[in-house]
């Protein structure tokens, strides 16, 4: 927030100076106040370009680089348009690049000034920081916040996702997590921090097979970086942006059409209108996804252990027709907003959930670092067209092959494209 004043400051500061250097005309073309147009635009792409994140606290010359670059891009971007509405002639070129300028070296000062003071005072508190120690010695001082895990029952039980889901809640605030704890678990604690949505580490103690992203410290000891975020913050307001910026106008269209399906599904079978059943979301929490309820209520498999068939006999006229048309998805768009889901990311699966015979963690190890990310109510895997029953293992594989290319290439654009793409595939041969 302290960096988004100071480029406020120093862009009005510029444009203002300009205006004494030039008459004020001259940076107002067609009576349009330059500065009104270039702030906007300006901070489009200085949150495009992550000018907000950490570094931009912590590193003099990422601040620098992460503000100039979109100041730049910003200025080509005004003079472009000018040019283009023919209007640049009515532009003083000395007051817009004074004005630029001007802005530049306010927030090269002011920005570095910030780093200095964030170093030397805060800059070791930024990061909220947890210590686990899991049956392993630790002879140095303990500074900070520390979990003892034998002590509290908490075990890497990649098999248990109620355990996953305690352990998602006691380190809910945290950031960085590190654990200390012997060889032979290290590949267990390593997965369980992959679905975290934290920076985790492990603090050395022999080798042990496990994918390692870097080499970090932890209070003067090595440890090893296992698992990123795969989001930063900046990422994570735009991706939340967007889904309250369509979530919200949908929601109030699609009113009638949802008083609509509710009535329905009342006249058609005795029950609630609505169907709550226990999903994984983000950091392996578990939250209860909402939908309109397709099945006669008392055959509903809360569980999700029994998969739907084509002729399935639990699901009733009107949910048949829902479900073809994914209509009974819409009350995730009240997920969406409470937090729990996103528009686009990994489907959320139900605990009981079969691949064949085997449940879905049995499958793949790997599949606990799909919920790195919000649950979405459509993702890349759905517009690829792995949807529906899973009868087999590789039915499972393909889905989570899709969700783990989805985690490790995000990009707003992306979103998009999969929310333009999702209208394909909305009566889908294996939605039944």
């Amino acid at each position: 927030m302290l960096l988004i004043v100071i480029d406020l400051f120093s862009l009005t500061t510029g444009f203002t100076l300009a205006n004494v250097v030039r008459d004020q005309q001259w940076l107002s073309p067609g009576g349009v106040d330059l500065l009104m147009a270039t702030v906007p635009v300006y901070f489009m792409f200085a949150l495009g370009s992550d000018a907000y994140s950490r570094p931009a606290v912590t590193s003099g010359r990422r601040t620098i680089s992460l503000s100039l670059w979109p100041l730049m891009i910003t200025a080509l971007a005004i003079l472009t348009t000018l040019f283009l509405f023919r209007v640049s002639a009515e532009v003083s070129r000395l007051a817009f690049v004074f004005s630029i300028g001007t802005s530049a070296a306010l927030m090269i000062a002011l920005r570095y000034g910030v780093v200095r003071v964030v170093r030397d005072t805060v800059a070791n508190s930024l990061v909220s920081e947890l210590l686990i120690i899991d049956n392993a010695d630790w002879s140095w001082p303990i500074e900070g916040d520390v979990i003892y895990a034998d002590r509290i029952g908490l075990n890497p039980d990649v098999s248990d996702p109620y355990m996953l889901h305690r352990f998602a809640e006691l380190c809910d605030k945290y950031e960085r997590i590190v654990v200390r704890c012997s060889a032979d678990r290290q590949a267990d604690w390593a997965l369980v921090l992959r679905g975290a949505n934290v920076i985790g580490e492990i603090i050395i103690a022999g080798f042990g097979s496990i994918p390692v992203l870097g080499l970090k410290q932890f209070r003067d000891r090595p440890s090893l970086l296992v698992a990123r975020g795969p989001l930063s913050y900046s990422d994570m307001a735009k991706k939340r942006a967007l889904d309250l910026a369509l979530t919200i106008p949908i929601v109030i269209a699609v009113a009638p059409l949802l008083a609509i399906i509710a009535i329905a599904i009342k006249l058609d079978s005795p029950g609630t209108v609505l169907f709550k059943q226990e999903r994984i979301g983000r950091g392996n929490r578990i939250f209860h996804i909402l939908k309109f309820r397709s099945m006669r209520a008392d055959l509903s498999d809360g569980r999700g252990a029994t998969s739907t068939r084509r002729d399935d006999d639990r699901i009733t006229r009107v949910g048949r027709f829902i479900r073809r048309t994914s209509l009974d998805e819409l009350p995730q768009l009240f997920n969406v907003l409470l937090g729990q889901m996103s528009l686009v990311g990994p489907r959320p699966h139900a605990l009981g959930s079969l691949a064949g015979d085997r449940l879905f963690w049995e499958i793949d190890r790997e599949y606990w670092y799909r919920h790195a990310l919000k649950p979405g109510i459509t993702g890349l895997a759905q517009v690829r067209g792995f949807r529906g029953a899973t009868h087999r293992p590789e039915d499972l594989k393909n889905r989570l092959q899709a969700d783990i290319e989805y985690l490790n290439g995000w990009s707003l654009t992306r979103d998009i494209a999969i929310l333009f793409a999702t209208l394909n595939v909305l009566v889908h041969r294996n939605a039944y």
